[in-house]
């Protein structure tokens, strides 16, 4: 999303891309960004039932663990980028396609399997197997 998002597009794209796919969180570790400690956001997560908890780098009330992961998918990002060109935001989908189709050590598992119970089918080796 675009940095300057007016505030009821950012909630529409929020219903859209989470709510619609995945329900509404009980929680969320958000990092500080000012669209998400504003009043309205405050508010429109209330409103839904959602607590928020704003996480601080290396505060050890988070354990890291959402700033690991944001620097994750920021480094596979930059790779794409480097590797395919073009724009970071042409990338996100195969970025967030394969960070949730890889294996995590803390859950034993990828969080596609985690979150349907079965391995994600995916594109890879098909070539091969049609040769």
């Amino acid at each position: 999303m675009h940095e300057t998002l007016p505030m009821d597009k950012l909630a529409k794209l929020y219903i859209d891309e989470v709510v619609s796919r995945h329900g509404i969180p009980l929680l969320i570790v958000s990092d500080r960004d000012s669209r998400f400690t504003s009043n309205f956001w405050d508010g429109f997560q209330k409103e839904l039932g959602t607590r928020v908890k704003l996480s601080m780098a290396y505060h050890p009330q988070t354990d890291r663990q959402s700033e690991r992961t944001i620097q994750t998918l920021e480094d596979m990002l930059r790779s794409f980028v480097i590797d395919f060109g073009g724009s970071w935001n042409s990338h996100l989908p195969l970025v967030e396609f394969a960070y949730n189709n890889s294996y995590h050590s803390s859950i034993g598992m990828a969080p596609f399997e985690a979150l349907y119970g079965r391995k994600c089918r995916t594109p890879m080796c098909w070539l091969e197997a049609r040769e």
